[in-house]
């Protein structure tokens, strides 16, 4: 089996910023199978990219992962938050961002990403009207329209889609690299992931 070439122009950005309200505890750090949340994102990103980071409020939590940690730049605005911080402190043209609570993802649509990004300003998938903005690549030519949707309190990613040059990946593209599109779940309860797991068994 051929080994898979590491990215090397692209970083891989981990958010991990979240309080969990829903969930009770820091889901990052739930243990399933052996294997915490953030070590199966972790693991499959340093599987993909030669760098990866790791964006969080709260780092000692994280300093077994081994990799880069960053703090907000400017700490209570949510994911736009962690996108700017990551943007400003990554070297590479572009990272992709990923939410530490997605424990499907997949391998093959990551790298599909990143290869259509040609020159747009991010690339972003999308099925009818829903958008999922942290599982997303994002230039640094995002940078001036992020800090003036901040600097006018703006907090909602999204909205710096109809400024940007955008390439959305359509359900096509997604179910081609991704067939169950298990990508895009994200653990907002401990019975959701319960009865997830119990489906992939």
């Amino acid at each position: 089996m051929q080994k898979k070439v590491l990215i090397g122009d692209i970083t891989g950005v981990i958010l991990a910023g979240g309080k969990s309200s829903r969930f009770g505890v820091n889901k990052a750090l739930l243990e399933i199978n052996g294997s915490k949340l953030i070590d199966r994102v972790t693991g499959l990103l340093i599987s993909i990219f030669e760098r990866v980071i790791l964006i969080t409020n709260s780092p000692d939590e994280y300093l077994y992962l081994g990799l880069p940690i960053r703090e907000d730049l400017i700490k209570g605005l949510g994911p736009i938050g962690g996108i700017l911080t990551g943007l400003e402190d990554i070297n590479d043209e572009a990272g992709f961002f990923i939410a530490c609570d997605m424990p499907f993802v997949s391998e093959d649509l990551i790298r599909y990403i990143v290869s259509v990004r040609g020159g747009f300003d991010a690339v972003v998938p999308k099925i009818d009207w829903k958008i999922e903005p942290l599982h997303a690549l994002y230039r640094k030519s995002c940078l001036p329209v992020i800090r003036g949707l901040i600097a006018s309190g703006v907090y909602q990613t999204i909205k710096a889609f109809d400024m940007l040059n955008v390439r959305y990946l359509n359900e096509a593209e997604i179910r081609a690299n991704d067939p169950q599109m298990r990508s895009f779940f994200n653990v907002n309860r401990p019975e959701e992931l319960v009865d997830t797991l119990k489906k992939s068994c």
